[in-house]
């Protein structure tokens, strides 16, 4: 067996949480930090996804390729769309960027949003969990989730090299098509890829809804209208020069998929009148398109010499161009009307200054910058079009002291909203704070804890959504099929954050247990009011005071070689409690849940089982329907040939949910009417050369 390796510390935002063990020259030299370290070295609380074990876990949506790592899950609105939750964080409180800037996309408007990044195409996944304000601003006061595929080129390659992957999944007759072109030589280099992927209505053990009326009784089997079409296209290229680099990509993004019926309310259109509710039901489907372009650079650390004061300089500048038409098609006659048209435009900057070591400090400064234009336009525009600037300022330093590190960081932000019409403009300030200390108590022990201080500024959606309208006006958002009330009197929300981590690593065991307490002041939450407008749930935006609980541990485990071969056994679970101050429960918060995974390995095959078992959640929030517990069984195999050849082949199959549960999810917000999927089979191949 080899030696394996664990994320040993914790910085600025909280404690390390390793999910993964990897060899030791595997080391990852982690893109979503300012100063660079590898895994090994940096006190981040971070989580990296990367080589057969993201290949192992990828999924169609980000949400479903995370959702089974500690303190992480899934926050499905029907197969199509997986926003990743962190810690019970999700929507605006969680960054999803792509090569360290932004998505751009629409995704945090709306649970219904689908995330404009495609995990299938990534070389890596770096996961912060806890509050990483410091770095990327209040929109990561719950955590950050970078997708890294390496679309502009850091270093010339030394030879022509690619993949090919194809993969076809039972549940719902999923076809996927995986490409990806890379070379170039001492000056430039280029980068292709793409990706297409097409699927049917997923399949479910029983009924779509857990309470069938009449008429859902016939949707048995199956999450109607739940088939998708996606295809993405990227280009990029980097010139070398003596100091670093310079590179330019850019990406075409398309992606249509239907949303569940239970996604929204049967409700009359105005502009169809009443014939259109004899004619048929009403189903929602959107039609996203994103095209992006990616400017990146960096003077490297061996490109300098060692007396010189600045290590290393890194920047990124990105452009968005997205939107999406919400689709209202009668079933019977096909006839399809564009509700609403969701757009956004988005520049992102930022430059990142890395410094050697200087009276005892090592550390990086920062700076970010977003300009965008959001707009939601048409006969169901709930979010009046408004522009966004927000600038932030960063410093992040560590020291060492005998066998302690410590590490100290600030950002100051300024958020600025100017929407359409006769709403004034708000505008907010907010710093954030963290100081945290690692000690190496022995080769095998580390003791860690961490205190933080983040701000985070309301977005759009929670400000002004229905803010111009009165009772009996209001304007439903026909894809999640409720009504969306925002709230101009919302303030900065701050979070104070507190974490203790232990972890413990040898030949045989390596792993981690983490304790932590979120206390927030002024958390912004949506929750169904009560009240009703046309027999459609209004939901608000509220503020109070809300506190988070919560443990994490992993544990992986040599069992030693047997039947030719090698076992490994890990275990896992997470459990989080959400209060707001009036004793109420935070709405979709995640189950407590325990895993475990036993992997054999022998030369080229390698094998799995995995079990989870989630608890009941009896806790769901004001409102909100509780969700049963499960367990779930996976497995799995592959098997490599003609390795270290020309090309490699790679045969892989997997089976989930393998007794067919039935799945319903506490952090969705259609856990009443789409579960997960059915039992699947899924198998590929993917050649690398």
């Amino acid at each position: 067996m080899q030696k394996s390796i664990v994320l040993p510390a914790l910085m600025l935002c909280g404690v390390y949480l390793p999910s993964f063990t990897y060899a030791l020259e595997m080391e990852h030299v982690l893109v979503t930090t300012p100063i660079h370290k590898t895994d090994a070295q940096t006190a981040l609380p971070v989580t990296v996804l990367k080589g057969e074990e993201l290949r192992d876990k990828v999924a169609s949506n980000l949400g479903e390729t995370l959702a089974n790592m500690p303190g992480l899950a899934n926050a499905s609105f029907g197969p199509a769309v997986g926003q990743p939750v962190i810690r019970g964080q999700q929507g605006a409180r969680v960054t999803v960027l792509q090569n360290g800037t932004g998505s751009g996309d629409a995704s945090n408007t709306s649970a219904d949003h689908a995330v404009a990044v495609e995990p299938v195409l990534a070389d890596s996944i770096e996961v912060l969990r806890g509050p990483s304000t410091l770095l990327f601003g209040g929109g990561a006061i719950g955590g950050v989730v970078n997708v890294i595929d390496g679309r502009v080129p850091e270093s010339a390659p030394e030879q022509l090299s690619g993949a090919l992957e194809l993969r076809h999944g039972s549940v719902n007759d999923e076809n996927t098509a995986v490409f990806k072109l890379e070379g170039g030589n001492e000056q430039a280099a280029f980068y292709v890829s793409g990706v297409k992927r097409e699927t049917n209505n997923i399949a479910i053990p029983d009924y779509a809804a857990s309470t069938p009326d009449e008429h859902q009784r016939e949707n048995k089997g199956q999450i109607a209208n739940s088939d998708s079409e996606l295809s993405s296209f990227t280009l990029g290229g980097s010139y070398f020069f003596d100091l670093g680099y310079i590179g330019l990509a850019v990406n075409r993004l398309d992606n249509e998929y239907g949303l569940p019926p239970g996604a929204h309310a049967a409700h009359e259109d105005e502009h169809l009148g009443a014939e259109q509710e004899e004619a048929g039901e009403e189903i929602i489907r959107l039609d996203m398109q994103q095209t992006r372009y990616d400017l990146r650079g960096a003077i490297l650390p061996h490109n300098l010499s060692e007396d010189h004061i600045i290590e290393s300089v890194r920047w990124a500048l990105s452009y968005s161009d997205y939107q999406h038409d919400e689709l209202e098609q009668d079933e019977a006659t096909g006839i399809s009307e564009r509700g609403t048209r969701f757009s956004n435009e988005a520049w992102e900057g930022r430059i990142e200054l890395v410094h050697r070591e200087l009276a005892g400090l090592h550390g990086a400064l920062g700076m970010q910058f977003v300009q965008s234009d959001f707009s939601a336009i048409g006969a169901e525009a709930f979010i009046p079009q408004t522009e966004l600037s927000r600038y932030g300022l960063f410093i992040v330093e560590d020291f060492h002291y005998n066998d302690v590190v410590y590490e100290l960081g600030a950002r100051l932000d300024k958020d600025s909203f100017k929407p359409k019409g006769a709403i004034a403009e708000e505008s907010y300030n907010s710093l954030s704070l963290s100081t945290s200390a690692l000690w190496q108590v022995d080769e095998q022990w580390q003791l860690g804890a961490a205190l933080s201080s983040s701000e985070r500024a309301p977005v759009t959606e929670e400000l002004f959504s229905n803010v111009a309208a009165n009772l009996g006006d209001y304007i439903t958002h026909a894809a999640s099929g409720v009504i969306e009330l925002g709230n101009r009197q919302l303030s900065t929300e701050r979070a104070n954050n507190a974490e203790l981590s232990l972890s413990y690593q040898s030949e045989l065991v390596d792993g981690f247990i983490t304790a932590y307490y979120n206390d927030f002041s002024d958390y912004i939450y949506l929750a169904n009011s009560g009240s009703v407008q046309d027999e459609t749930d209004i939901f608000a935006y509220r503020q109070q005071d809300a506190t988070f609980t919560g443990v994490e541990f992993e544990f992986s485990l040599a069992l030693g070689e047997a039947l030719a071969g090698e076992f490994d056994l890990s275990l896992f679970g997470d459990a989080i409690k959400g209060e707001l101050k009036n004793g109420a429960d935070v709405p979709r918060m995640p189950p407590s849940r325990l895993g475990s995974r036993l992997d054999y390995n022998r030369g080229p095959f390698n094998t799995y089982l995995s079990v989870i078992d989630a608890a009941k959640q009896n806790k769901p929030g004001d409102f909100e329907l509780s969700t049963a517990g499960y367990t779930r069984w996976d497995a799995g195999a592959s098997y490599r040939f003609n390795e270290g050849g020309a090309q490699e082949y790679l045969l892989f199959v997997k089976l989930k949910n393998l007794t067919d549960e039935e799945i319903r999810g506490s952090v969705s917000f259609l856990r009443d009417s789409a579960p997960e999927a059915g039992r699947s089979v899924e198998f590929g191949m993917r050649v690398n050369f």
